[in-house]
């Protein structure tokens, strides 16, 4: 089982802090323009990283979605221009687009990118950002929905008139003419009950937020057995930042100057806000630092693996931290546990991902986890 490496692609800003461009304040999110070091998500920079990524032998980058977010459709289609063979992981929400719209969608975008679409099909678990496009369902109805969503989609990908009566959605003749070629692998995040079963009948990759290994493989175990009862396969992803130098002195400098920025204040305010979320996953990552402790040693929680980032940012909370080797090893631990795909990030991210793919990822090639960058490249003529 191969690795398979992916970078990400900081369409809501990016910077030398873990502070956001939007800072927290009086309960909600305003415009925060006084933090140096910040750098606004314009398609020059976008293109920048699109190319690096490439360069270094990422094999696609991950692209958010939500209110602070640029499309990630229309970004990644255009930076698909820039670049040859890099694939692009769109996040989207199925409760803001009608699901034969997006199988057309896909299809068009496979046809324009030649194949290189990966789908990253995001339900929502705070339903203030779902108000904000209109969407009024509950956690549990919204993992409902999604399941409908995904049948749909795969049903409409047949090329074949596709009927479809749901409690969400109704169908009649549903039909994607130009079926996309190959199909969109999809993967899916999700840790409460209600995510399970949808990760186990629909997704390609179940994908989660980088916990301590005992507890990935909890996961792991979970969906495997879900979906082993409805006789399909699915494989594992993991998502996490790196900070990954030549040393692990150098490292942990490294994340002790992400914390320098972040006060008291700033801490208490965002971890109020990442508190109202419904999503589970993103409970698992408020418990894993403390909620809210500046103390390195109780960020640590597994070797290499520190819960910094979650102290101020939403999603994955957890970077691996340490030198080149350091993080390969713990990215063959995760491997060992079955975890294939390894969805990648780090502040800033364009230097970010020269130190990982010029430090580890020689690395990991050494250990025959990751094909030869050059075996990647497209042929030549």
């Amino acid at each position: 089982m191969t690795v398979h490496l992916h970078w990400f692609l900081p369409t809501g800003g990016d910077g030398r802090t873990l502070v956001d461009r939007h800072a927290y304040a009086d309960g909600g999110i305003t415009r925060n323009g006084s933090v140096p070091g910040l750098r606004a998500p314009d398609i020059d920079y976008l293109i920048q990283i699109a190319k690096a990524a490439e360069q270094l032998g990422f094999e696609a980058v991950l692209t958010p979605t939500g209110t602070w977010c640029e499309d990630a459709w229309l970004t990644t289609v255009a930076l698909a221009q820039h670049t040859e063979r890099l694939k692009f992981l769109v996040a989207f929400r199925p409760g803001v687009i009608s699901p034969v719209l997006a199988a057309q969608m896909a299809a068009t975008y496979q046809r324009i990118t030649r194949g290189r679409l990966l789908l990253n099909v995001v339900t929502g678990g705070d339903s203030a950002e779902q108000r904000r496009f209109g969407d009024r369902l509950d956690h549990d109805r919204r993992y409902a929905r999604t399941a409908e969503f995904l049948s749909v989609v795969r049903g409409v990908w047949s090329g074949r008139p596709y009927d479809f009566d749901g409690d969400h959605f109704r169908i009649e003749g549903g039909l994607t003419a130009l079926p996309p070629d190959p199909l969109p692998e999809v993967f899916f995040g999700g840790s409460s009950a209600a995510a399970g079963p949808v990760a186990a009948e629909h997704a390609d990759v179940y994908l989660t937020w980088g916990e301590p290994p005992w507890q990935v493989k909890e996961k792991i175990d979970w969906i495997r057995r879900l979906a082993e009862e409805r006789g399909r396969t699915v494989r594992f992803g993991i998502r996490l930042h790196t900070v990954s130098r030549d040393s692990a002195r150098e490292a942990w400098a490294t994340a002790d100057r992400l914390l320098a920025d972040l006060d008291d204040g700033t801490i208490a305010s965002a971890q109020e806000l990442l508190g109202r979320t419904e999503s589970v996953g993103q409970q698992r990552m408020l418990a894993l630092h403390g909620r809210g402790s500046l103390d390195r040693d109780k960020l640590e929680i597994s070797p290499n693996l520190w819960a910094g980032v979650g102290l101020v940012r939403g999603g994955a909370g957890t970077a691996l931290v340490g030198s080149h080797i350091d993080v390969a090893d713990r990215i063959e631990e995760y491997h060992a546990l079955g975890v294939e795909h390894f969805v990648l990030s780090g502040y800033p991210h364009l230097e970010e991902a020269y130190w990982f793919g010029e430090g580890v990822t020689p690395e990991l090639v050494a250990r025959g986890l990751v094909t030869r960058r050059e075996d990647l490249r497209p042929p030549k003529g």
